[in-house]
């Protein structure tokens, strides 16, 4: 069988797609096209070059589970999100940039504190969180910016307490944080973010070798460093990306999340009025399906040929894999696009899938599940302080959320 698409790049539809004018929680209604008509099909990126585009739930479960799919972004035909990405992912290489077997070797280090039975003796301690951050809000001044007073410290104080990095330290890793999923960030910019991030932690790695805490960098400096498993740079970069994933994702899904509850009340009331936490994780994986906040696709090349839907995918051609409109796939989620927090939808590759499925999932869900089911119960009346036009969504980041969240009570 043969690439049966003939369209040159130029007659390619560009990926990323712009999303409705007035419709900021559904995918680009392009994707939506393409999903019914042409799964598996080709666009055109910033630099030229035309990936594959998978769109259906069905086929990004099964080719992100497939070996002749690599996350090696050094790998030609690799598809980079930006000309700054690709030149920070081909200079500074994570687990997450890798395959098996090192993929798993490095991986494996640090998955301890993130496993589900971890995460959930850390509940209390982020409940304690939540109520704390609740307390200073019903405190203070009304309206407020739902993400600057809560959505982002509560991520921010969890993964800076699990790292073992000082939270008066947030506004420095914030902002470089944002550098680094900015679309419009150039290489230098990119760059220089990183090095500032990688240089703290590894400064603060050599405090924790001759001083070690009950928290990962230490664990990673003691147990890694120290016996020569991995370099210090290394556990510094691993602690970037943790660093950096641990609170830029979750802090978006707690103000996108709030701002799609508060657009569909009655989805609010279950939520609100429910001490179920069956119900409250159900919701808070609905939530995940619905917003798929990380719109940029995940990227891969592959290394072998694969025929899948009619089209043969060959050795050393980019794809990319549209997590948002698959999680809308109707054949994987009837009535996709209406929000249904009662639905069961456990099968969404919010999170990824295969052997590089999001590492931090556990702690994310915990986070998620003590923010929705606390929030809207001690703040019943918590409603959006402006209209809709005038929020600020972020259509130029890699990880989709609003910029502020405006509300009262």
């Amino acid at each position: 069988m043969t690439d049966t698409l003939t369209d040159t790049p130029a007659q390619l539809p560009e990926h990323p797609m712009p999303r409705a004018s007035g419709c900021p929680f559904d995918p680009p209604p392009a994707l939506r096209d393409l999903q019914a008509g042409r799964p598996v099909s080709r666009v055109r990126i910033w630099d030229g070059s035309s990936p594959w585009l998978i769109t259906r739930h069905e086929d990004v479960r099964a080719l992100l589970g497939d070996p002749r799919i690599s996350a090696d972004p050094s790998l030609p035909g690799y598809p980079h999100r930006t000309a700054g990405l690709k030149v920070r992912d081909q200079t500074r290489r994570t687990f997450i940039t890798m395959d098996d077997p090192e993929h798993a070797r490095l991986r494996r280090m640090v998955t301890a504190p993130f496993a589900i039975r971890k995460v959930e003796a850390l509940r209390p301690s982020i409940q304690q969180i939540v109520d704390d951050l609740i307390d200073d809000l019903l405190a203070g001044p009304r309206p407020v910016d739902l993400v600057e007073s809560f959505a982002l410290p509560l991520p921010s104080l969890v993964i800076c307490e699990l790292l073992g990095v000082p939270y008066e330290k947030h506004d420095f890793f914030q902002r470089n944080t944002r550098v680094i999923v900015r679309r419009s960030s150039t290489a230098e910019e990119l760059l220089a973010a990183s090095e500032a991030l990688t240089d703290y932690l590894d400064d603060l790695l050599t405090v924790k070798l001759a001083d070690p805490g009950d928290d990962l960098l230490s664990q990673l400096a003691v147990q890694r460093v120290a016996t020569g498993e991995m370099t210090q740079r290394q556990a510094a970069e691993t602690g970037v990306l943790l660093l950096g994933a641990g609170h830029e994702t979750t802090a978006n899904m707690i103000a996108l999340g709030t701002l799609a509850l508060l657009r569909n009340p009655e989805q609010l009331a279950l939520l609100r009025d429910t001490d179920d936490p069956r119900t409250v994780a159900g919701a808070v994986e609905e939530l995940l399906r619905y917003l798929t906040i990380t719109h940029s696709g995940r990227r891969r090349v592959a290394v072998a040929d694969i025929e899948i839907d009619g089209q043969v995918i060959r050795a050393g051609d980019g794809v990319v894999f549209a997590n948002e409109i698959a999680n809308r796939d109707p054949e994987a989620f009837p009535e996709p696009d209406r929000l249904d927090l009662t639905r069961d939808a456990r099968r969404h590759v919010a999170f990824g899938y295969g052997v590089h499925q999001c590492l931090g999932q556990p702690l994310a869900r915990v986070e998620l599940q003590v923010v929705y089911s606390t929030l809207y119960s001690r703040i019943p009346t918590l409603e959006l302080a402006t209209g809709m036009d005038r929020l600020e969504f972020k259509h130029d980041g890699l990880v989709y959320g609003v910029y502020e969240l405006p509300v009262t009570w």
